[in-house]
């Protein structure tokens, strides 16, 4: 993304102005959103459990990623040269984050093993080693041209073509186990559940119905990552047959989504069932009662909803008699 910023080829100043102002904006949001998912790991004990630990790694990750977007063009930035190389490590980091979560599902719903937490040594070795590998691989292929005292730009053929390599070759490599291993899972889950739909009553009927529900969302997953990355890579093979033209919409597709990565990534994995326990738990501690009638239905404590059904019913069933006494 930053490259796109940076080259700025067959752009105007006032395309550049635009594109940068989105990639702030979509930025900001990524950072807001996965900044709350850390938060929530950090405040609430209940969820410092080995599943959502992974989903908070992804969130430092698109949380540091995010923070070095919103810090602007590398050749104009604060840190300038180490910006580049530093966004291109968390984001990296951050689509590798979401294989480990795809391999502990696999893991323990397909494989039956239940020593995924053993594992936690090796994920770190793994993300991060593989991250820092990739990153120095890059600084390999780049042509650098001085702009000030210690401030460069990535220039040349080869450099982008080793850009491309360290990056969209692993991201899509990435995308492919995500959505193979999500397959295999809900496949492996649904055969389940038709072997017990005949053992069971028609309460556990519903209840699978509704983890099957959840068990679906997990296909789409994959889709965040096609999703933020589709236009970046078309934009950088784009960038490889004309290196001279910008397509303005493409590039502003291209920042616009993988800016919003990490939001993706902070809605489906983060905002899970636990963490809105976790949060309604504490809105029952500290909110007023009264304050509960303006919370949308989702955001109220499940006591307070069953409360307030009850008092409908009561005052429905008072309703009732009183006209049948006129």
């Amino acid at each position: 993304m930053s490259a796109v910023l940076a080259a700025g080829g067959g752009l105007t100043a006032g395309d550049r102005s635009i594109i940068t102002a989105i990639n702030t904006g979509a930025s900001s949001l990524s950072f807001v959103g996965s900044t709350f998912i850390v938060l929530c790991y950090c405040l609430f004990k209940e969820l410092r459990k080995f599943s959502f630990k992974l989903v908070f790694y992804l969130a430092l990750s698109d949380m540091l990623c995010s923070f070095f977007l919103i810090v602007g063009d590398p050749s104009k930035g604060f840190i300038c040269y180490a910006q580049g190389y530093t966004t291109h490590f968390f984001c990296v980091a951050s689509f590798l984050w979401t294989t480990t979560i795809a391999f502990t599902l696999h893991r323990t719903v397909v494989k039956h093993k239940t020593d995924v937490e053993d594992l936690e040594a090796m994920f770190h070795l793994y993300v991060w080693g593989t991250s820092l590998v990739v990153t120095v691989i890059r600084s390999f292929g780049n042509n650098h041209s001085h702009l000030g005292p210690w401030c460069w730009t990535q220039t040349g053929l080869k450099g982008k073509a080793v850009h491309f390599l360290t990056f969209y070759a692993p991201l899509w490599g990435a995308i492919l186990y995500n959505g193979f291993t999500y397959f295999q899972v809900i496949r492996m889950l649904r055969n389940a559940r038709r072997m017990a739909v005949g053992m069971s009553d028609r309460v556990d009927q519903l209840d699978g119905r509704a983890e099957l529900k959840v068990l679906n969302r997990w296909g789409y997953y994959p889709l965040i990552l096609i999703g933020s990355w589709a236009f970046g890579t078309i934009n950088r093979i784009h960038d490889f047959i004309e290196p001279g033209h910008k397509i303005f919409w493409l590039s502003v597709l291209d920042v616009g989504t993988a800016a919003l990565m990490g939001l993706f990534n902070s809605i489906a994995y983060g905002f899970n069932s636990s963490v809105r326990r976790a949060i309604h738990e504490r809105l029952e501690l500290f909110l007023p009662e009264r304050l509960y009638r303006w919370l949308p239905s989702n955001f109220r404590p499940k006591n307070h909803l069953i409360l307030h059904q009850q008092q409908q019913q009561r005052s429905e069933m008072v309703s009732l008699k009183t006209e049948e006494q006129q």
